[in-house]
Order: C-alpha cells, then sequence, then structure tokens
C-alpha cells in the first residue's frame, strides 16, 4: 500500500537513513578513517552497506601480509579495534547509510571586467565627495588609474602592448596625498597597500625588505593572488628615500631602496613571503607578479622649493630685466613648476623617476579650502562630532565666525588639514565632558569668541535659551 509522503519522510528519520535524493546531493563516507568521497576518491563498496576507500583497503592488505590473519579468539571471532566482531551482527552494527552531504562548490570568480570600472569623469565625481579642492590631482589621477585598467583589462596577445603607468605624487603634508589613494581604493573596490618608505631598507638590514610591500599587499587582498597582482600600492613618505649628501658609509635606506624598487615599479616576479614581512624557512612564499599592480608614491618633499627657486633664479639679479631673489618666497603652490631636474637635484636617481611617468602635485589648503574641509565632505570633522552629540540628543552648531577662526588657527600650525582636528579636539573636550551631566541641555553652538577664548559656548535648554556664558574653556557650564 503506498505510503503518504509525510508519513515516508517520518519513517526514514526514525531508521536513521538518509533520504534518497540522488548521487547529486550526497557522497560515500569511508568506515575507516571517515573521509568522504571528494577527499579520499572512489570507494570500495562490501557486504553489511560498508565502503572503504582504497587507501585503507591497502592498508589492510599490507598489515594482513605483515602480521598474518588477525588474532582469533577461541570462538573464532577476529578482533577489530580491540573488539571482537561477529560477523552474523556485523551488519546489525553499521550505520544504514554512510552517506554526507556534498558540499557545495563555490562559484567560479568572474574574470575582470574593464566595464566594473567607472570612467574618469565619475570616478572625479566620486572623489569631491570626499576630497575638497585638489582639482587638478584629482582630474589626473582619475585619468591614470581608468587607463592603468583598461591596461589590465586589454588582451595581452594584442600587437600593441601598453606600458604601466605610475604615478609620483608631492604635495605638502597635510594636503591629502594619502587619504585621497585610500578613498579611490574604496570606491574602486580594490585591494590597497599603504607602505611607509622610512623603514625599507635595502636587504632588511634594520627595517623591511623591498618586498614587504607586495606582501602587504597580499594580505589586504586575503592572500588571493590573483585579486592582489590587480591592487594598488601607495609608498608614502618616498622622498626621505633620496641620495644622501657628504655620506662615506652604504646608504643602505637611499639610493639603495630606489635601485631595488625598480624591479617592482617596472614589472617583474617576486616571491613574498605570506603571513609575514621577512623570508625565513618557516613561512612559505608565493610568487606575485607585479606587472598589473599600481603603484603611487607620494612625499611632501621638504626643501624641494628652495631647489625651484635656485633654477628660477638664475637669471642675474642686476639690471633692468632682474628677477628679485624673493619674488617666489610668498608662492604657496610653488610645487606647480617642479621639474624632473629638480627632483635629480633633490636627490632621486633618474631610473627612479623614469619609471613614474605621471607627476603631479596637491596645493597648500588655504583658509577657505580649510572651512570646506571642515564641513562639505560625507566624513566630515563637524559631521563627526554632530553625530557624537546627537547620541546623547544634543544638537552641536559651528557659526561661521567659528570656523573662520579654526581655519586660521590650523594655518598657522602649517600642518594642513591635520591641525583640525587637534584644534577642535582641544575646544571640544570640556563640551564633551560637561555636556553629559544635565539631561535638559538640547543644544551647543561653538562660536568665534570661544575659539579665540574671550568667551563661552551658547547653550540652549530644551525649550528654553540661555544667553551665551563668558565662561572660559575650562569652565564652560559652572
Amino acid at each position: 500500500m503506498p505510503q503518504d509522503k509525510d508519513e515516508l519522510e517520518k519513517n526514514t528519520e526514525s531508521s536513521g537513513q538518509a533520504p534518497d535524493n540522488g548521487p547529486e546531493e550526497y557522497e560515500k563516507v569511508c568506515y575507516i578513517c571517515r573521509r568522504p568521497e571528494s577527499k579520499a576518491g572512489p570507494m570500495i563498496t562490501m557486504p553489511g552497506n560498508i565502503t572503504v576507500c582504497s587507501h585503507c583497503m591497502q592498508k589492510a592488505f599490507d598489515s594482513v601480509e605483515k602480521n598474518g590473519i588477525p588474532q582469533m579468539f577461541p570462538n573464532g571471532m577476529p578482533i577489530q579495534f580491540g573488539v571482537p566482531v561477529d560477523f552474523d551482527n556485523f551488519a546489525a552494527q553499521m550505520p544504514k547509510t554512510q552517506q554526507v552531504k556534498k558540499k557545495k562548490e563555490k562559484e567560479p570568480k568572474p574574470s575582470f571586467d574593464i566595464h566594473a570600472i567607472p570612467a574618469p569623469h565619475r570616478i572625479k565625481a566620486q572623489l569631491d565627495e570626499y576630497v575638497v579642492g585638489q582639482e587638478y590631482a584629482k582630474k589626473v589621477i582619475s585619468v591614470a588609474v581608468y587607463n592603468h585598467y583598461k591596461r589590465v583589462a586589454a588582451d595581452a596577445s594584442g600587437d600593441i602592448e601598453i606600458e604601466k603607468s605610475n604615478m609620483l605624487m608631492i604635495g605638502p603634508t597635510g594636503s591629502g596625498k594619502t587619504y585621497l589613494v585610500r578613498t579611490l581604493a574604496r570606491l574602486l573596490d580594490v585591494p590597497l597597500a599603504i607602505a611607509d618608505a622610512t623603514s625599507l631598507t635595502e636587504a632588511g638590514y634594520i627595517g623591511d625588505d623591498i618586498e614587504s610591500v607586495v606582501s602587504k599587499l597580499l594580505a589586504a587582498a586575503d592572500n588571493d593572488i590573483e585579486k592582489a597582482e590587480r591592487g594598488i600600492i601607495f609608498i608614502d613618505e618616498i622622498d626621505k628615500l633620496a641620495k644622501k649628501r657628504n655620506t662615506t658609509s652604504r646608504d643602505v635606506s637611499g639610493e639603495s631602496v630606489q635601485q631595488g624598487l625598480l624591479k617592482l615599479l617596472e614589472g617583474n616576479l617576486v616571491e613574498v613571503p605570506v603571513g609575514a614581512t621577512s623570508k625565513n624557512a618557516m613561512v612559505p612564499l608565493q610568487t606575485i607578479n607585479t606587472k598589473n599592480i599600481l603603484f603611487i608614491c607620494g612625499g611632501a618633499f621638504p626643501d624641494l622649493e628652495e631647489v625651484i627657486k635656485e633654477r628660477l633664479n638664475k637669471q642675474s639679479s642686476m639690471g633692468f630685466r632682474a628677477d628679485l631673489k624673493d619674488k617666489y618666497d610668498k608662492d604657496p603652490n610653488l610645487l606647480r613648476q617642479v621639474t624632473v631636474e629638480d627632483l635629480r637635484a633633490f636627490g632621486m636617481i633618474p631610473e627612479f623617476i623614469g619609471r613614474l611617468p605621471i607627476i603631479f602635485t596637491l596645493d597648500a589648503l588655504s583658509r577657505d579650502m580649510l572651512i570646506k574641509v571642515l564641513k562639505e565632505p560625507k566624513n566630515a570633522l563637524l559631521k563627526q562630532y554632530q553625530k557624537l552629540l546627537s547620541l546623547d540628543e544634543v544638537e552641536l552648531e559651528f557659526t561661521d565666525g567659528a570656523l573662520e577662526a579654526i581655519a586660521e588657527r590650523a594655518r598657522k600650525k602649517d600642518t594642513g588639514a591635520r591641525a583640525l582636528r587637534a584644534i577642535i579636539e582641544e575646544f571640544m573636550l570640556d563640551i564633551m565632558y560637561e555636556i553629559p551631566k544635565d539631561e535638559n541641555i538640547g543644544r551647543v553652538t561653538i562660536t568665534r569668541e570661544y575659539i579665540e577664548k574671550t568667551g563661552g559656548p551658547r547653550i540652549e535648554m530644551r525649550g528654553v535659551e540661555i544667553p551665551e556664558l563668558q565662561a572660559s574653556a575650562g569652565h564652560i557650564l559652572d
């Protein structure tokens, strides 16, 4: 009599058997080593629905050949794992089935698609949401990255082989070099490794090996070699590798490191350790081709302005057409006029500069740009502090005068956008300490007087406005 489907499944579960859904869902398991068929290979089926892999079967034959027939009890039963085996009930002792579910095979990763990389104008539009100003730098890096990944996606068997275009980014400290590259890698969803050139030495004398920058990229790509070979490596503080002048010792962290980086920049097979920064016998090595890895070098290049001034002031300082010696002293963007000859005079070797064909500069941040950095980007500092106070159900506002005062103080520090957070942290310390004490506070307004330490912030209670407090920075709400 046919059984109902639910009743059949109930009986199957109670009997301990796995449902027979076909070979595509279940696989056999070796009775001895418990390995599935996908790992152990084809199984040998024996009476009693017992499956044994060929490896365990061969071990059994070798054991019989070496040790003879297994030990017998007086009643003639063999011993298995120290327990006598009753052949009459052997099949009843075995599980009803030796099948496990097959593991789902991982879907093959799609090959690199050029259509997944947005056009240069779209890359720049996305960068505009995070980086303020630096229009020329964002345009250059957008076009260079787009062309680089077009080259990666191009057929290598073509008649024309496109050379790689690495980049050299020059800009004063705090102008957004590292932030620009980090934002770019996040938007393109490619692995990024940021290395500091000051820690590199020629052969790991004191610091890291030169190949360690590629090892960091492999770690950022979760040890996926194919993904790492399409990543971006940003080497910061590259200006610290300039040739040392008037030195008699071997320059293991200057010119020699530049020469060691040549093979990485141009493209070569490099063996890098997996999960470590130095090679040793206990760490496995992987071979990575750096041909399709985009290298971006950046540095502040201090005193490069003096080299540029010396070149621009070659004319005589006498006569009607003479140039004044201080003509370029007050030019905040003098780095725009940098040339390859200036970089060579600074201490970079010609072979190194030749492998960085795209050279562009970032402008120093003006007062207006600093104000925009405070409030316009998606991750602006003001938005971060407003989010923090909103968790306490308190609104935070900055007046235009306060923003101008913060920007003016930041320019005096001469550290670019990095000075903004230090200044805001200084003035927000007491506010964020005192605000949680009173749950009736609804809004805090930062004024110019508070930044200039001639007054205090404006505090508004929920539904009641309190006049501006003339308190010192250390006693805001006393």
